[in-house]
């Protein structure tokens, strides 16, 4: 008498085991992301082109959420402050309390106790205020200012306010890392700022979370297509008759 067995059976429990644990992980690390971004991170739409060309008027940002003693010159933050209309608001940081903010040197560059600071983010050949001004920042303050200098209601319009047109650090309520539409990409901390006291900050982890929700689509993907293609190739063995058999005599 002579018979067959099936010595792939073995194999197959163990790829639907491991196709298993694929998505399993891709879940944790989808659903994870989304869970850890949302906590970390809000969105916000910019309402005006006082911040172009590094945000254009409409762009939609994510901006991390922090506590105000963690910015640094440089930084974009949000901020709601009553004098400013109380509304959620979008400028960079220049100056911090004690700081000297001046414009303009003779180059056209803005000085932050003195020292001039190189803003590439501002638009070619323009000098980095169309007004002349100094201002003193008062201490746990932040004078802001935005990067379309020449059509931004910043900390210049308030000057003659007290704070010589500074806000509370504890106005700030979030710092923006990335642009999530119509482009894709991480803000850059700029490098003009980096050799004063204090440094800049340093980037949120939205590259992190970004990786970990792709990734967790591919896995997902990647253990779901697994049965699919498993059933596949087991009818195209089948119909081979032989492919995967062995035979015994008994």
């Amino acid at each position: 008498m002579s018979g067959t067995i099936r010595t792939e059976g073995g194999r197959g429990r163990l790829g639907s085991v491991l196709s298993g644990l694929v998505v399993a992980v891709g879940c944790v690390l989808f659903l994870g992301g989304f869970a850890w971004g949302a906590v970390l991170y809000q969105p916000y739409s910019v309402p005006t082109d006082s911040m172009t060309p590094t945000l254009d008027v409409g762009s939609k940002v994510l901006a991390q959420r922090i506590d105000g003693d963690e910015v640094r010159r440089g930084d974009i933050v949000v901020f709601k402050d009553p004098l400013w209309g109380g509304v959620p608001t979008v400028k960079r940081v220049v100056g911090v309390g004690g700081d000297t903010v001046a414009c303009c040197d003779a180059e056209g560059r803005l000085t932050v106790n003195g020292k001039p600071v190189e803003e590439p983010y501002l638009r070619p050949g323009a000098p980095a205020s169309g007004q002349k001004f100094s201002a003193t920042v008062p201490e746990g303050n932040l004078f802001l200012l935005g990067d379309e200098r020449h059509n931004s209601l910043d900390s210049r319009v308030h000057l003659q306010e007290a704070g010589q047109g500074s806000v509370p650090r504890s106005a700030v309520t979030a710092r923006v890392d990335a642009v999530a539409w119509p482009d894709n990409r991480v803000v850059e901390r700029p490098a003009g700022f980096a050799a004063l006291p204090g440094g800049t900050s340093r980037p949120g982890p939205v590259e992190q979370l970004f990786y970990a929700i792709v990734a967790g689509c591919v896995l997902i993907l990647a253990g779901a297509a697994y049965g699919p293609v498993a059933r596949t190739a087991g009818g195209r063995t089948g119909a081979s008759g032989t492919t995967g058999r062995k035979s015994v005599n008994a």
